[in-house]
């Protein structure tokens, strides 16, 4: 059973990819009808079901799975000056996503069956994407009490994914408290491993930059410390844990020696973890502020291993659009946080394919098919193959660009990457055999005046 009800798709008419690299290999035809794949095969122009289908020429694209996210910021409720949903999920839309997971500190937390239920409505009337509801751990984040996390499962939201995230859940007692709670209707508590005490006014990674600039340190250890103590957790509980956005090669190797004795974890990283250093930070630009820190050199390299070689199950964008004003000021006083849902894919292809690391099939796997797994998401992240939803993306791995933020649908400019060259395009995007983008450009659906 999907953990929300499909929004709006597969009611317009046939579809026919002509000519597509599945998952990178050879060339083929998808037939999309009814909201599904009816058919994949080398030449289906000649099929009775393909009479008067639209024609997609997809001649030199790669085929993927619609992307899934598995921690996106939309904001709202509470803070529309940053991002809505409607703008979040256009940016998802075109970056290749069809199902994305929205994170619970919103204005108010969604710590309720009644907000998370809110968000999931605002994203079906949006149509852009499937947006799942994550559920906080705590009250308010405030890391006292358990929040209603039974209710918000059997909400009509049906929320799987549980996080604090933005804080961390550093008591023990109520992250134990929490793991064998979900474990009941199969959740997952996604941790974000922050040690307060130990980065209490931190600004970005403890090292030699940091010293030279003189800002104070924000350690590896005050990850990788919550991380070593929650795979024990969860192993000890039987219950599922996820580690929110990986930093560190510390983190890496606990993930692993937690992996290697079957405990009940799971891993991600961001695109920005998987190319950004800490070198960045020297001219001061708060673009380059986040949490967890860019790391070093040695860190990216030891994360892009952990993603390669299945440490690291998935690559999460951690989009965090904010308001200029709350970037366009001191470093002291910037916020944390950088957009990621139009670059994401392009970072990967440029961190991970092109240096040999992955191949398509593994960009599907760490991007659409394990982040479904973990969400729990039937209809999502499924073989782009007979009788499947009609849920992918379409990706030029030729094409190059430079990343302008202002040209981006989402409403946030703080992207890490503007004004830097990038490699693949997303060309079209289908929501259950509905083109969401076509040739780049968002499509708006039929009958409606946005």
């Amino acid at each position: 059973m999907s953990t929300t009800t499909p929004a709006p798709g597969g009611t317009g008419p046939a579809v026919l990819v002509r000519g597509a690299r599945i998952l990178g290999g050879e060339a083929a035809d998808l037939l999309l009808s009814g909201g599904r794949i009816a058919d994949v095969g080398p030449d289906l122009s000649g099929a009775p079901a393909a009479r008067g289908a639209e024609v997609v020429d997809a001649t030199g694209l790669v085929a993927l799975p619609g992307l899934v996210d598995l921690h996106t910021h939309l904001r709202e409720p509470g803070r529309e000056d940053a991002e809505t949903v409607e703008s979040g999920t256009r940016a998802a839309a075109r970056g290749g996503f069809t199902a994305v997971h929205a994170m619970a500190n919103t204005d108010p937390v969604a710590d309720t069956a009644g907000v998370v239920e809110q968000v999931r409505r605002l994203g079906e009337e949006a149509g852009w994407v499937d947006v799942h509801p994550v559920g906080a751990v705590t009250v308010g984040l405030a890391g006292q009490q358990l929040a209603e996390l039974g209710a918000m499962a059997d909400s009509a939201a049906r929320v799987r994914v549980f996080s604090d995230d933005g804080k961390c859940v550093w008591d023990a007692v109520l992250m134990r408290r929490a793991l064998e709670y979900v474990r009941a209707f199969d959740g997952v508590i996604a941790q974000h491993a922050q040690e307060p005490r130990l980065t209490e006014d931190a600004q970005m990674n403890e090292g030699e930059v940091s010293a030279l600039l003189g800002l104070r340190g924000w350690p590896s250890v005050a990850e990788e410390a919550i991380i070593a103590r929650d795979v024990l957790l969860a192993s000890h509980v039987g219950s599922r844990l996820h580690v929110c956005h990986v930093s560190t090669k510390g983190s890496v190797e606990i993930i692993r020696w937690a992996k290697e004795r079957g405990f009940p974890v799971t891993a991600e990283v961001t695109p920005h973890h998987l190319l950004l250093t800490d070198e960045l930070v020297r001219d001061y630009d708060p673009v380059f502020k986040v949490n967890p820190p860019l790391r070093t050199q040695a860190d990216v390299e030891a994360l892009r291993e952990g993603l390669a070689d299945g440490t690291i199950d998935v690559v999460a964008t951690d989009h965090a659009p904010h308001p200029a004003e709350d970037k366009d000021c001191e470093w002291a006083a910037a916020a944390m946080g950088m957009t990621g849902l139009e670059t994401a894919l392009s970072v990967v292809q440029h961190t991970m394919v092109e240096t040999g690391l992955l191949d398509w099939a593994g960009v599907a796997q760490r991007m659409s098919t394990a982040p479904a797994r973990i969400g729990r998401l039937e209809a999502q992240g499924r073989p782009l193959a007979a009788g499947e939803p009609a849920n992918l993306v379409l990706l030029d791995p030729a094409a190059r660009w430079t990343v302008d933020p202002a040209a981006m649908a989402t409403a946030g400019r703080n992207s890490p990457f503007r004004g830097r060259e990038l490699p693949g395009a997303v060309v079209a995007t289908f929501l259950r055999g509905r083109a969401t983008v076509r040739d780049g450009a968002l499509v708006e659906p039929a009958g409606t005046a946005r």
